[in-house]
């Protein structure tokens, strides 16, 4: 299992306490600190729904501009995101292709199916 997020974030420590509790292997990939390449970035694209991966709740999309905005809903927002990896919710987590995105209830049964 792969776990991406940022290592500061509450969130993401709590996920990865979580895992660390029940005894399973990840690799974290801080995208902040290591970033991100396009290829996972358009491949979360194409498996997961922009509603779901993209934080339109944060202080980051805040701050967007108005076209900036547009581009994320348009056919390439990969650069944006790429540039701007806080956009995304975490942490994102990936194991043989599947993915969750968040770290609520539901999701931890949805990381369990995915292991």
């Amino acid at each position: 299992m792969k776990i991406y997020g940022i290592k500061n974030c509450d969130t993401c420590r709590k996920a990865i306490k979580w895992l660390d509790e029940e005894g399973v292997e990840f690799q974290f990939h801080d995208f902040r600190r290591d970033g991100l390449d396009k290829e996972t970035v358009d491949t979360w694209l194409a498996a997961i729904d922009r509603t779901i991966l993209i934080n339109k709740r944060g202080t980051t999309y805040r701050q967007l501009n108005d076209d900036e905005k547009e581009q994320l809903d348009g056919p390439n927002p990969a650069a944006l995101l790429m540039a701007a990896p806080t956009l995304f919710k975490r942490p994102i987590f990936e194991n043989n292709g599947r993915y969750v995105v968040g770290f609520k209830d539901a999701e931890k049964a949805a990381v369990k199916e995915i292991l």
